[in-house]
């Protein structure tokens, strides 16, 4: 079929869409007819992305970087189209308080005796930890018939709580079994129950903390790998876009006000800029600057309430 151009001689320009030459993907018609009737573009999105990732749910969500109810709501329409079968749906477990199911001496003699995948579990475990106790040794079953994480992935939580532990205390300091049982439950929140999925989402995480050590130092603490409860904050400043040189700022601003450092207090500071758009260190220093030359910021020192300055930052 001739464009108008082709048809007038004139100059306007083609506006047919062709595939680039290394666009492999093929898709059926009738799946493509589907995909634009329905008018998701999420859908149509998340369809393209099975063609070219591993079908787990986590690996997906990483490479379309959505949040989780985002990405349910893609697959439901997809599997409502009838373009794939949705997985069914895994209960969430409870958190880690919630007691296991009451393992006796036997259901665990029974696993070791008939289930060699648990046996090299339970032997990895101890590699790591030294002997177990009994309750241990049944929380260690908890994780792998209960929550049904497999083998494999219980081995790779071993060692990455191993490797966190030892970041943050030394190699002669090893993982708990409370340090496994709580990040195991986070893992099966997350639905890590393929070593892919769990090897993903630990090439992520080494990522992530791997810009930690800057934040760190600009707050006084020095090359020391930060606690899970420092890692929140330090998670949120990264997700909010702040350079370690504004955290700094943050953080003499902290020191001024609290004459100590609060990582509450400095975290409010920065959500406070955040919130504004300010993100940069010179932003941060010009907002202290229109802060000190405010009249509010005086009378509320010197009002009833000589705290009372903090509250707008801590919440």
């Amino acid at each position: 079929m001739q464009t108008d151009a082709e048809k007038g001689g004139g100059d306007m320009a083609d506006d047919t869409l062709h595939l680039t030459q290394d666009a492999s993907v093929q898709l059926g018609t009738a799946s493509l007819r589907r995909l634009i009737a329905c008018g998701d573009a999420d859908a149509a999105l998340l369809y393209l992305a099975l063609q070219v990732e591993a079908p787990q749910a986590e690996t997906l969500r990483a490479l379309l970087r959505w949040d989780a109810q985002r990405f349910e709501a893609a697959q439901r329409t997809l599997g409502a189209l009838g373009l794939i079968q949705v997985p069914a749906q895994r209960t969430v477990p409870p958190p880690p308080e919630t007691a296991l199911p009451d393992y006796s001496r036997e259901d665990v003699a029974h696993t070791l005796e008939n289930d060699r995948s648990f046996a090299a579990v339970l032997q990895e475990a101890e590699r790591k930890m030294g002997r177990l106790s009994e309750p241990s040794v049944k929380k260690l079953l908890g994780l792998y018939d209960y929550l049904g994480l497999p083998a494999d992935v219980i081995l790779l939580l071993f060692n990455y709580c191993a490797e966190r532990k030892a970041e943050q205390f030394g190699a002669e300091k090893p993982p708990t079994m409370r340090d496994v049982e709580k990040t195991g439950y986070a893992w099966a929140r997350m639905e890590l129950f393929t070593l892919e999925a769990a090897d993903a989402y630990l090439r992520r995480e080494r990522e992530r903390r791997s810009h930690f050590g800057p934040y760190m130092e600009v707050l006084g603490l020095g090359k020391r790998a930060p606690v899970s409860s420092e890692e929140k904050y330090l998670g949120a400043w990264l997700d909010w876009g702040f350079p370690p040189e504004t955290v700094a700022v943050a953080y003499d601003r902290t020191m001024l006000n609290c004459h100590e450092f609060k990582w509450a207090y400095c975290n409010g500071i920065l959500r406070r800029w955040h919130e504004k758009g300010i993100h940069t260190a010179e932003q941060a220093r010009a907002e202290n600057g229109r802060a000190r030359r405010s009249p509010a910021g005086a009378s509320g020192a010197a009002g009833g309430d000589k705290n009372a300055w903090m509250d707008e930052f801590i919440k």
